[in-house]
């Protein structure tokens, strides 16, 4: 009984594989296009290097330094701006995605709308976020980047270039294969022959 019904499956199976097939390469192309539509205004080439207030960190301190400071902090490496918000629950959902990336690869946190820097500061120490993060209380930093929603990850390469710029909810395996990505082709494409 049990052996005629998994044929009976699997011959079903075999013969609705082009219908499946073509059902994936539909949803593909509308979550491809979802993404490019979301991801629109999302910045590219340079960075842009603005002011930051950062919350304060565990030693009290709040320091105001530039995305460019920031980034001379970790030379030669690619880095990842992570936009969230305290109030979003897909943000949290992937915070300990962001909590296990800040341990391989530097991230920097930008919390939109969250706050001013004790508040920010406060649901990090609550939270365990241990990665810095520069507050964005009125969203305009945010804005200038072209972020209109939370979460969103924006990869920048060793040389200040923005190589990936993702909104919506990222797996922690895709985030890392960007900053690889960003890490790596670099070092590939001055191996080529000019």
């Amino acid at each position: 009984m049990l052996k005629a019904r998994i044929t009976r499956a699997a011959q079903t199976l075999r013969r609705g594989w082009k219908q499946h097939l073509a059902t994936l390469a539909l949803a593909w192309i509308a979550i491809v296009a979802v993404d490019t539509w979301r991801t629109r205004d999302l910045p590219q080439g340079p960075a842009p290097d603005v002011a930051l207030v950062m919350a304060a960190a565990a030693n009290g301190t709040t320091p105001a330094t530039t995305l460019a400071d920031w980034r001379a902090q970790h030379p030669g490496q690619a880095v990842a701006v992570h936009f969230w918000a305290e109030w979003c629950s897909i943000c949290k959902l992937e915070e300990p995605s962001i909590a296990s990336l800040s341990t391989d690869w530097p991230v920097l946190g930008v919390a939109m709308q969250s706050g001013n820097a004790e508040k920010v500061a406060q649901v990090q120490r609550q939270r365990g976020m241990a990665w810095p993060t520069a507050v964005d209380p009125q969203g305009t930093l945010s804005r200038s980047w072209g972020v209109r929603a939370v979460p969103a990850l924006v990869v920048i390469d060793a040389h200040g270039q923005v190589r990936f710029a993702t909104s919506g909810y990222t797996p922690e395996w895709a985030m890392r294969l960007r900053l690889w990505w960003a890490q790596t082709m670099p070092q590939w494409s001055a191996m080529l022959p000019k």
